[in-house]
């Protein structure tokens, strides 16, 4: 299909019709904005069936950050709304054979992303993770969890072995809840 072709097919799936295709075919940062909304209508419906299809069709954009941006604010609506390590692994399966047909930066992120996703919304649902595993997560991760989390024994590895000296003093510095 045709750049055109698929932002109609992506506009009118998410019932976005106020969107000038022209100016979003020549202009990246119209496009981009395009498929924020879409990524937005997608992330906020119920069924994820079609998850998928949509991510393929936004990767085919040519603009490879465009398409970055686009796929990876739906990886963080779909893991915020889940909810559930395992829901949001299993549903982050179906998009890789899509995510890697991204270059390799682009592609590198992503699963380092859903990576990030999986291991927050495991110590949301109250899982510590070994001190390994909060090593391996992105600085962005470790600063969200050090300022999202309240357990105590998350909070206490990042405080510990924080990757910046700013995740350290917030992990540092944060209430925690009993654990018991």
């Amino acid at each position: 299909m045709t750049l055109r072709a698929d932002l109609t097919a992506l506009l009118a799936h998410a019932g976005i019709a106020d969107v000038d295709i022209d100016e979003a075919v020549a202009d990246e940062h119209v496009r981009c904005s395009a498929y924020l909304r879409v990524v937005s209508v997608v992330a906020a419906a119920r069924r994820r069936d079609g998850d998928r299809e949509v991510v393929s069709t936004i990767l085919r954009d040519p603009a490879g950050s465009v398409a970055k941006t686009a796929v990876v604010a739906l990886v963080d609506d779909v893991a915020l709304k889940t909810g559930d390590a395992a829901e949001f692994r299993h549903w982050s399966a179906g998009l890789m054979p899509e995510v890697d047909r991204l270059a390799d930066g682009h592609r590198e992120f992503l699963h380092r992303r859903v990576h990030d996703w999986t291991i927050y919304l495991a110590v949301m649902a109250g899982r510590t993770p070994a001190a390994a595993e909060l090593a391996g997560v992105t600085d962005w991760m470790q600063r969200k969890l050090a300022t999202e989390s309240t357990s105590p024994s998350v909070l206490a590895i990042l405080t510990e072995s924080g990757r910046t000296r700013k995740i350290r003093n917030i992990a540092r510095n944060r209430p925690v809840a009993d654990e018991r």
